[in-house]
């Protein structure tokens, strides 16, 4: 339909539309569906609790509720831990394959079975170390330890992730364990506590961060809402510096302009005093030739040459700027008119800028249901047995089943055997092809991001369009241009918006794919590889970029004139190249406005928050809430800041691109007659020379 009501003799762009790319939104619809199926199967075999839980040698869930490791409902302080016996006592190491048990509590002493085995007390407490089915404390510990019932030695432990790793500490520089620096391996020898180090490598590592994380949430919570109103201050700033775009873009841009080319006047003055003042200086007139290569740099600014240099590359830039200002000064004020005008569209359509809330929200739900797909298609597998033995045995790694074991010929012939938990795996059709639906998933994902993406940038440039194409500002504009916008999008093109992105889906794919290659081969010292693994990435590096050009202009052409993708793609890129003059100072201008904007807000909230939260500011020194890290609310501050300001700025690009394109297209189509009238505001016509004739002026 027509969404503007323009005068009957004055015809903007064609807004009759029809659906796009039928084929491609036929396609989105199909592969949505059997993304649903791949999630709903994923659910019905996954299990995230393999992935929080830990789980002993049987495959079992430790501590978890409705399981054979249940402490009682709810489990106590310290329950659902997991302890590692492992094969060699003498060598006790935390990667090799072990007996793993379930303990309601981690050791908190030094001790062995044979020590343990003497004494009815220590022996007690060790009994809850031991396997469920050992009750038989007459066991010689010679039987109970070849049977893996028990594990040799005991040494104080902490509870790092639900698993009990070794209570490392570092004293004055020595390295302890439960206060103690040797052990008594079970075998009459007094050990290194140094040992246990590769066993619990990282624990003290992630020790620390956990404290760091839980200093870090307190600080949160003692000042999470002076961080909303820090941002609430960047949100207003943001909204405030838009509208003064409309009055001030002319001004800072030609200060800007004149301030570079000042700096580079002063910087000309400068390296001539220099050169001056080296006149008659011993060594001063060496020449960089004569001098060579000095890896003290200060050196050369004792030569009258490299200021001369200086001098000379100053005054071709300066004279470079100055003719391009002379030559390009009318596509400067273009660019400066164009931006004003954004500024006055984006306060028509203040809703534009709450818009991005919206594309936000629909990220939010590809990224949870790519992420909890991920994880239920990882947590799929089911238990796999496999038989461990000390001995040579003929089913050793062998697949096996712990109800059957005990009644099997396995452990005939080989005694020693044992059927444990080895890994989460699979033999059905299901598990043979989980790494093709975890491919697909993350396909999905990156299409349904960039759709989303693109809807945003559809819906907003069709809002946009609609403000330029109004012959009579902002009567002629549809009562609600958002949601007409919106509508059009979804109603007609969303096939032609599943087309840019799977474009640009695949690419990405393709990155993601060069990327894992890389990371596999760091180990390899292939070098022909490596280069060409990198000339790959930075080729699809460069074409991930152009078609992210290539498909926001086209997005505009299809909201504008409703021409499925490729015609839009094509009509956006030559109408871009046919005007590149004009297209490379609009950008740089936009660049130096946005890069400005964000400069100006992040700084004022951030330096705001500085003085706030360190207590400098007198009149609130009192309010300011106690923190561990002063710069955690502070971090959070400025990258908050930033984040509003981009997306406040990300809807202002989107104005000043569709309202561009439009005018190139509203100078190529139409001449100013009754027939075919300019749509550009009186500015851009006053700026050009432009009228329409035979009509009143807007």
């Amino acid at each position: 339909g027509t969404p503007q009501k323009y005068d009957p003799k004055f015809k903007g762009p064609i807004y009759d539309r029809g659906c796009t790319d039928v084929a491609c939104c036929i396609l989105l619809v199909l592969a949505i569906v059997g993304y649903v199926v791949v999630g709903i199967v994923a659910w019905t075999h996954g299990d995230p609790r393999k992935v929080i839980y830990p789980t002993d040698s049987r495959g079992q869930f430790c501590g978890h509720q409705g399981t054979a490791n249940e402490w009682g409902p709810p489990p106590p302080p310290g329950s659902s831990l997991l302890i590692k016996m492992p094969q060699n006592e003498r060598f006790p190491t935390f990667s090799s394959p072990c007996s793993k048990i379930c303990v309601s509590q981690c050791p908190d002493r030094f001790m062995t079975y044979l020590n343990a085995y003497s004494v009815p007390a220590n022996l007690q407490y060790y009994r809850q170390f031991c396997v469920p089915e050992f009750g038989d404390v007459s066991k010689a510990p010679i039987e109970v330890l070849r049977d893996k019932e028990c594990p040799a030695m005991l040494f104080p432990s902490t509870p790092l992730a639900r698993r009990c790793l070794p209570a490392i500490q570092a004293k004055k520089g020595v390295i302890m364990v439960g206060n103690e620096t040797t052990y008594d391996d079970g075998h009459g020898n007094r050990r290194n506590v140094t040992e246990l180090l590769e066993g619990a490598r990282k624990a003290n590592v992630v020790l620390e961060m956990r404290q760091l994380a839980m200093k870090i949430f307190e600080d949160y919570t003692v000042s999470w809402y002076w961080i909303i109103i820090g941002l609430v201050i960047a949100m207003v700033a943001s909204l405030i510096f838009i509208v003064l775009l409309r009055f001030l873009a002319g001004i800072m841009v030609w200060v800007m302009i004149v301030l570079v080319i000042l700096v580079l006047g002063y910087g000309i003055f400068h390296c001539y005093m220099e050169y001056a003042k080296l006149k008659g200086e011993a060594g001063s007139d060496v020449s960089l030739t004569d001098l060579g290569f000095q890896t003290d740099l200060r050196v050369y600014l004792h030569l009258r040459q490299t200021w001369l240099a200086f001098m000379i590359i100053l005054c071709v830039v300066e004279v470079i700027i100055i003719l391009l200002l002379i030559f390009l000064r009318k596509r400067i004020l273009i660019a400066i008119a164009l931006i004003k005008e954004a500024s006055r569209a984006v306060g028509h359509i203040m809703m534009s800028l709450l818009f991005p809330l919206c594309t936000f929200f629909l990220l939010c739900l590809c990224i949870a249901y790519w992420a909890s797909t991920a994880v239920f298609l990882s947590t799929s597998n089911e238990a796999v047995y496999k038989v461990f033995n000390e001995s040579a045995c003929q089913f050793s790694g062998q697949t096996c089943s712990p109800e059957k074991f005990n009644t099997s010929n396995v452990t005939k012939l080989c005694p020693d055997a044992q059927c444990l938990f080895a890994f989460y795996g699979g033999e059905t059709a299901y598990h043979k092809y989980l790494i093709v639906l975890q491919f697909f998933n993350v396909f999905m994902f990156f299409w349904l991001v960039n759709f989303v993406i693109a809807l945003g940038q559809v819906t907003l440039a069709g809002a946009f369009a609609s403000y330029y194409w109004a012959f009579k500002k902002p009567d002629d504009m549809p009562a609600f241009p958002l949601f007409s916008a919106f509508g059009r999008a979804l109603r007609y093109h969303t096939g032609s918006l599943a087309f840019g992105s799977l474009i640009l889906a695949i690419v990405q794919v393709i990155r993601v794919t060069l990327e894992y290659l890389d990371h596999r081969l760091k180990a390899a010292d292939n070098k022909f590889a490596k280069f060409l693994l990198s000339c790959l990435k930075c080729c699809f590096w460069c074409l991930e970029k152009f078609i992210k050009f290539l498909n926001r202009n086209a997005y505009i052409m299809i909201a504008v004139y409703g021409t499925n993708f490729c015609t839009s793609a094509r009509n956006a890129f030559f109408l871009l190249m046919r005007n590149i003059i004009r297209v490379a100072v609009l950008d740089k201008v936009t660049d130096f406005l946005f890069f400005l904007g964000k400069l100006l807000i992040v700084g004022s909230v951030g330096i705001l928050a500085f003085f706030f939260f360190t207590h400098r500011i007198k009149l609130v020194e009192d309010t300011a809430p106690s923190l561990n890290y002063y710069w955690v609310p502070i971090l959070t501050v400025i990258v908050g800041s930033y984040l509003i300001a981009h997306g406040f700025f990300s809807v202002y690009g989107m104005c000043v691109d569709t309202l561009f394109l439009c005018f190139l297209e509203d100078l190529e189509r139409n001449d100013g007659s009754a027939e075919k009238p300019y749509f550009m505001s009186p500015d851009l016509k006053k700026l050009l020379k432009k009228t329409n004739k035979g009509q009143p002026e807007a």
